[in-house]
């Protein structure tokens, strides 16, 4: 198998992206040295391919001057619930809103699966891009998120759901 890689700097740490000439398949929150290793069969090339256009999309989105990604997305590893829920995610949460866990269960259609949309976006393949960071717990509060939940919080900030503190005023790309 042939795969394409690329590294974006970002607000929320270093970016690895993963991608198949079918699309991306991993956004990791890490650097290349600790997630390329989990694909030793595949043949690497670096920054080129699908992974230099979703690093390019991924580095305009944190620049503010991009809402929605089009770049291909390697859907086929993905099964049953966890594959609608996060195409669901994909198609019908747009920059600058939010979803409950308990609202993404019922977009799905499985209202009664919301401890399993939790556990589905901890699992996430492609954050950022299928947006999980989006997803909020029922009573307002930010939920969990695996790069942390600082992280999540400055990518609201970013989508302008969540005012910057003063901290941050001076790090916001105008």
């Amino acid at each position: 198998m042939s795969l394409s890689w690329s590294v974006v700097a970002s607000p929320v740490g270093e970016l690895t992206v993963v991608a198949a000439a079918s699309g991306v398949r991993q956004v990791a929150f890490a650097g290349p040295d600790e997630v390329l290793g989990e694909y030793d069969e595949a043949e690497l090339s670096r920054d080129t391919g699908i992974a230099v256009d979703a690093a390019r999309q991924l580095g305009e989105y944190f620049a503010r001057r991009r809402r929605e990604f089009d770049v291909p997305i390697e859907w086929s590893p993905l099964q049953g619930l966890r594959l609608h829920v996060l195409r669901t995610l994909y198609e019908l949460v747009p920059f600058g809103e939010t979803v409950s866990y308990k609202g993404l269960a019922e977009l799905s259609g499985r209202p009664e699966a919301s401890r399993a949309v939790g556990t589905i976006m901890g699992s996430n393949p492609v954050p950022l891009i299928v947006p999980c960071h989006r997803v909020l717990a029922s009573g307002g509060g930010l939920g969990g998120f695996g790069p942390g939940l600082e992280a999540k919080r400055r990518l609201l900030v970013l989508e302008g759901i969540l005012e910057p503190s003063l901290l941050e005023l001076d790090l916001l790309p105008s």
